[in-house]
C-alpha cells in the first residue's frame, strides 16, 4: 500500500497538504521510535494496509502511541467484514483503499487534531 499513499500524498500536495509516507514493512518488530518521532511531527497519523483493519499495522501502531504520543489515528483498511475475490482494482476501490479514500483519511485526521 505504498504506492497508493504516495498518489494519496500527491492529490494532497495539490490541495496545498505536506504528507509524510513512511513504509512500516513489519508490523514485528515495529519501529515504535520512529512512528511516534513522526506522530509528534504531524499530529495525526493515518495507517494504510491490504489488512483487517483489527489486528493488523493500525492496531499496532495505535498500541505503541496510547502512551507516549497520543494523536489522533485513523485506519484505512479492510472494515472488519467478509473478503470477496475478483478483479484488483474494484477490490480496492470496493474496499476503499485508493489513494482518493486515503488522501480523504487523511484530511479527516487533520480535523481532528484542531
Amino acid at each position: 500500500m505504498v504506492a497508493p499513499a504516495l498518489e494519496a500524498r500527491e492529490l494532497l500536495r495539490a490541495e496545498g497538504i505536506d504528507a509524510a509516507v513512511l513504509n512500516i514493512h513489519t508490523i514485528k518488530p515495529l519501529d515504535e521510535e520512529l512512528i511516534c518521532s513522526y506522530a509528534n511531527k504531524t499530529g495525526a497519523i493515518v495507517t494504510v494496509e491490504e489488512h483487517n483493519i483489527i489486528g493488523g499495522l493500525g492496531s499496532a501502531v495505535c498500541e505503541a502511541i496510547c502512551g507516549k504520543t497520543p494523536v489522533p489515528v485513523l485506519r484505512v483498511g479492510v472494515e472488519d467484514r467478509f473478503g470477496r475475490s475478483g478483479k484488483v482494482p474494484p477490490l480496492l476501490e470496493y474496499y476503499g483503499l485508493t489513494p482518493a479514500h486515503i488522501a480523504e483519511k487523511c484530511k479527516a485526521a487533520i480535523k481532528m487534531k484542531k
